[in-house]
């Protein structure tokens, strides 16, 4: 008998299957949120379509104007194995015993199944308050906009193109463990380390188009003695031995619920934390406090966050000092934060975004565009956009992609 194999969802072929929550492109740009280095588990897997494991569960998102869309697949026979649980328990490097064996040999006839969106009320709620919670959309993004453009010229020029970039809030574990991969790399690469990372200790949960999803590793899976050797193979080197002693200190030092439990400590308290962690810097753990544990204040300053504000705000421009100190890195985020407020890590990720040569490739063009109006036609709505410079660290690159797209007429996109 011929399978089926499980495809990515895409809303062209039918809303039935799809949840819908109102939310503006003002408040958030699913392609830019996901894609500028937060998370590093989303792909878009169809024009506007991300993917991505979130909660023990795989999603796809896309969004129209005003609408988020989202899917969620439930894989009929694994219920309770990964699709419906918010963390699965990590699966053993040792996959010698007969449970294991009967587990793959289901999981294996389960992927050729075609995976069923979540309908039940109780999940389709539970569902929109994950997707509340991990965008936080409690935060009035336009509010903030307004309240740091007021404040900072350049910030405002940014922000009439980059809107509806938001903070993630991500599970602790998977932050910290993702982001000490970071040391010494760039997105794309991060990406396909996490990505093993998952695949070699993460509970399966299902298959779509030959890729396969998994959950991120439980602390008591990273912990394993035999891990670090395992990641070393998988081309983690020396961050093969901070993922496995810090999960290691963790579970001996502290226990499971100490990372969430530093999302009711103060900022400082929870960075310095952190800090006690192999592997752990000042930048990783104000990422970690940013991204996973509500310290909306906490800037992460790399070397790249550092070129900005001496580009664009004349911070200590004559420095020439070449390595961020942990008192350079505390000043220049005392700077943003008496410039941008409370939530100046989420303005801080805004410029970060911005300035990323990625979305430049990505687009196709030297700048993102911003919606001018929008005009019905051929039953289809369309958007009409207008250019906005931006200025990036690649000035060259940027010069020559506006001379190459001279002359151009204003592109129209369908929605």
């Amino acid at each position: 008998m011929k399978t089926v194999m499980a495809k990515h969802a895409v809303l062209s072929s039918g809303v039935k299957m799809w949840r819908s929550l109102s939310c503006a492109k003002s408040e958030l740009r699913l392609d830019l949120t996901l894609a500028c280095g937060q998370s590093f588990r989303w792909r878009e897997t169809a024009e506007g379509h991300w993917t991505g494991v979130m909660a023990g569960r795989v999603w796809t998102l896309t969004q129209t104007d005003d609408t988020v869309w989202y899917h969620v697949y439930k894989d009929k026979g694994m219920q309770g194995e990964g699709c419906d649980s918010k963390r699965g328990a990590g699966v053993s490097l040792q996959m010698g015993n007969k449970s294991d064996k009967s587990f793959k040999a289901a999981l294996k006839k389960e992927e050729q199944e075609e995976p069923v969106a979540v309908t039940s009320v109780h999940d389709t709620e539970e569902e929109e308050d994950m997707l509340r919670d991990y965008f936080q959309l409690n935060v009035k993004l336009g509010d903030l906009y307004e309240e740091w453009g007021a404040a900072d010229p350049h910030f405002k020029c940014i922000a009439d193109v980059f809107t509806g970039v938001r903070m993630l809030r991500q599970d602790p574990t998977e932050c910290l463990f993702s982001f000490i991969c970071t040391s010494n790399n760039h997105i794309s690469r991060i990406q396909g380390m996490v990505e093993r990372l998952c695949q070699a200790l993460g509970a399966p949960l299902c298959q779509l188009d030959q890729t396969s999803y998994h959950n991120f590793p439980s602390l008591s899976a990273l912990a394993d003695s035999s891990v670090e050797a395992c990641l070393r193979d998988l081309g983690f080197g020396y961050r093969a031995r901070f993922l496995q002693q810090s999960a290691k200190q963790i579970l001996d030092t502290h226990g499971l619920q100490w990372l969430e439990g530093l999302r009711g400590v103060p900022y400082v308290q929870a960075r310095d934390a952190l800090r006690t962690l192999p592997g752990v810097g000042t930048k990783v753990a104000d990422c970690v406090c940013l991204m996973s544990l509500d310290k909306a204040e906490a800037v992460p300053i790399d070397t790249h966050v550092w070129q900005i504000a001496k580009r664009d705000y004349n911070y200590a421009s004559g420095n020439a000092q070449k390595s961020i100190t942990d008192k350079l890195h505390r000043d220049i985020g005392d700077f943003f934060r008496k410039l941008w407020g409370p939530y100046a890590g989420w303005a801080q990720s805004v410029l970060f975004c911005a300035d990323l040569k990625k979305f430049q490739k990505l687009k196709e063009m030297p700048d993102l565009k911003q919606p001018l109006k929008e005009e019905k036609g051929g039953g289809k709505m369309r958007v009409a956009y207008k250019k906005t410079k931006i200025k990036t660290e690649e000035d060259e690159t940027v010069k020559a992609m506006e001379t190459k797209s001279a002359g151009r007429k204003k592109a129209k996109v369908s929605v």
